[in-house]
């Protein structure tokens, strides 16, 4: 659920929405989806690494805004207007929602290191000639420009100023998984 922007040419149309809300009501005729649910859609499994499965853990509580224990179709609606058409800065949040694995409102270390290391494992999944870099390394130099008042945590307002500011830091934090790509392909594989 990236930051990057849409190929212009593939936008999701109504008619793409339309098709959603069938598949979702065919899929979850109880009008929800739950976390097992949501995480077979990603492909995340028995087989997956602990952190990929902490990772859509939190990605789920993270669309889930009632804290109900499941995605309804207004919630589902949200997260697809946010991950394909949301401004920088509201996805920016969202993705700051989603690393702050105890929802304490900052992001540690240990939470830095793991969605770095998730990052780059999904990069490399997508394009397996991305070089991996030593983590602790990226980690040290996230801290170094984003932690302002230096007390080793990450608030909202230091993670969407650094984002912003430092393109390497943008590049570091975002999963530019291209989500309209994504939903399309979904979309050409039923016919």
């Amino acid at each position: 659920m990236g930051q990057g922007q849409s190929d212009p040419e593939r936008e999701v149309t109504l008619q793409n929405i339309q098709e959603l809300y069938r598949k979702f009501a065919s899929e979850c005729p109880s009008g929800n989806l739950h976390l097992h649910e949501f995480k077979k859609i990603f492909g995340v499994n028995s087989s997956s690494s602990e952190e990929e499965a902490a990772y859509m853990d939190n990605v789920f509580r993270s669309f889930d805004t009632n804290q109900d224990g499941h995605i309804d179709f207004m919630e589902y609606v949200a997260a697809v207007h946010l991950v394909l058409r949301g401004r920088l800065e509201d996805k920016l949040r969202w993705s700051f929602k989603v690393y702050d694995r105890d929802g304490n409102g900052c992001l540690d270390r240990q939470e830095v290191r793991t969605i770095v290391k998730i990052i780059q494992k999904l990069k490399k999944h997508n394009d397996p000639s991305i070089k991996e870099t030593n983590i602790e390394d990226v980690c040290d130099r996230i801290f170094e420009l984003v932690d302002k008042n230096r007390d080793s945590q990450i608030s909202l307002e230091e993670f969407i100023e650094g984002a912003n500011k430092d393109p390497w830091v943008m590049d570091q934090l975002k999963l530019d998984i291209r989500p309209s790509d994504w939903f399309i392909q979904q979309q050409d594989k039923k016919t």
